[in-house]
């Protein structure tokens, strides 16, 4: 395997506009040789590992969330799932899906999960069988439908358009293997010939350690990942359907924002924290050891090079590349005078969100206050909460529904930026409740009122961007 192709992941809002995705990413204006030396991982069509799991925003049950209740539910679900994915195929008939053969493909993977599941139904009804030791089997291989099913559509489109397309199912359906992820990876590529053909390539990857158990709902920007390092890619691209911007572009305008032209792996990291994952934090981290970098494009701008993601890349100027944030933040205040020169007392209340899976976004402390900032969604909080009550009796444990904004870039080392940001937003009327910013200055984070989310956006994009 050389060092002369590109992995390329696509997205489930892309993939469901796939005419689009082949007429400007996959084929736009190749023929021949230039079709190849590119393998692309495909994420499930949009929406539908929310109808196979559960809704990643709300919460509403899919099948699995039925299932997991115990609830006869999920049978209904099942059905729902099966009508939007064949609903699906018709909209690629046009561009060259065999509908007939797309739909046997969906009819018989949803059988097959009827099957397993009332298997399942049937075993946990002898009181034998715990759900923490089926219940992860269960979410993986419900997961593993959905990109199996557009992998198997791109390639029956992309063979009626003349592409050499081959489909690469890593979702071990009905295999008896049991290989760890590399091995796994390394066994459907062994022997293909980049150069003559194209891999379109699910990204779920059934494995020994379980890849949804492990990385949940961001797996298949592991799978991109790791097929980028075990294959010895030339470089990673990530298709969305947006650029890569200084700001949101809904909110500040598209004629305000700019492309993020370069960038690096530590503001990937920022981004991630702020909900705008560019890719996987844990993705990015094997490509950026092995000096991979990542491009994100817009997959409806063919022509634009997009943002390029690299290890080593510093502005040449002090400058701010992106304004961003996340209004779904809960602030936990633990006041406490015995805190005063105590040593540990922060490590034992971390240890309460340890405790309840809780990863915060930052952190604030004076002599006797630590106020850790985290998601909101967390389902876990409440239990924490208490956790910590229990633990410092003496406290007194505050919350707060807060926004963060981060003004962020790689190279921000010189005085003024903290005044600039802080004037403008007083100017604003806008009230900062806290602040965060680390000795590295490649960030500084500011907690508000979800009131004024939007405006701060706006007003810091203004100040940082706009003005010349």
């Amino acid at each position: 395997m050389s060092g002369f192709h590109t992995v390329e992941k696509i997205g489930g809002t892309s993939m469901t506009r796939f005419a689009d995705v082949m007429k400007n990413v996959i084929i736009g204006k190749r023929s021949g040789d230039a079709l190849y030396n590119r393998i692309f991982v495909v994420s499930a069509y949009g929406g539908i590992t929310n109808l196979l799991l559960e809704n990643k925003k709300t919460g509403e049950p899919g099948i699995y969330g039925f299932f997991a209740q115990d609830s006869a539910e999920w049978r209904p679900a099942l059905e729902k799932t099966r009508e939007e994915m064949l609903r699906l195929n018709r909209t690629f008939e046009t561009v060259g899906l065999d509908v007939a053969q797309a739909d046997e493909f969906v009819n018989q993977r949803l059988d097959g999960l009827i099957v397993s599941l009332e298997n399942l139904m049937s075993l946990r009804t002898f009181g034998h069988f715990k759900p923490t030791e089926y219940l992860p089997a269960a979410r993986e291989f419900l997961a593993a439908v959905g990109e199996a099913h557009s992998a198997f559509n791109s390639v029956l489109i992309l063979r009626a358009n003349g592409v050499n397309a081959r489909f690469v199912d890593l979702s071990g359906w009905k295999s008896m293997e049991n290989r760890d992820l590399d091995s796994a990876i390394l066994n459907a590529f062994e022997g293909m010939d980049f150069a003559h053909e194209m891999p379109i390539v699910t990204g779920y990857v059934k494995c020994d350690q379980g890849i949804m158990k492990t990385f949940d709902r961001g797996y298949s920007e592991i799978t991109f990942s790791k097929i980028a390092v075990l294959t010895h890619a030339r470089e990673g691209v990530i298709h969305k359907e947006f650029h890569l911007s200084t700001g949101d572009p809904k909110l500040i305008g598209e004629d305000k924002v700019q492309v993020i032209g370069n960038t690096n792996f530590d503001i990937a990291d920022q981004l991630s924290d702020m909900g705008m994952e560019a890719i996987h934090p844990k993705a990015a981290k094997q490509m950026e050891i092995q000096n991979i970098p990542i491009r994100v494009k817009n997959a409806f701008d063919p022509e634009h090079p997009g943002t390029l993601i690299s290890r080593d890349y510093i502005s040449p100027v002090p400058r701010v590349e992106m304004i961003c944030g996340r209004n779904d933040i809960i602030a936990i205040e633990v006041h406490d005078p015995k805190m005063v020169g105590e040593c540990g007392y922060d490590y034992h209340l971390t240890e309460c969100l340890k405790n309840h899976h809780i990863s915060y976004i930052a952190k604030t402390t004076n002599a006797n206050t630590i106020t850790h900032f985290v998601p909101e969604r967390n389902r876990t909080l409440e239990a924490c909460l208490e956790e910590i009550r229990a633990k410092f009796p003496e406290s007194k444990v505050e919350t707060c529904r807060i926004g963060i904004i981060s003004v962020i870039g790689t190279n921000m080392r010189a005085p003024g930026f903290l005044t600039r940001a802080a004037k403008s937003l007083f100017d604003a009327k806008i009230n900062v409740l806290a602040l965060d910013q680390t000795m590295r200055q490649v960030n500084i984070q500011f907690m508000l009122n979800r009131d004024d989310f939007k405006n701060a956006q706006i007003v810091l994009h203004r100040e940082f961007v706009e003005k010349k």
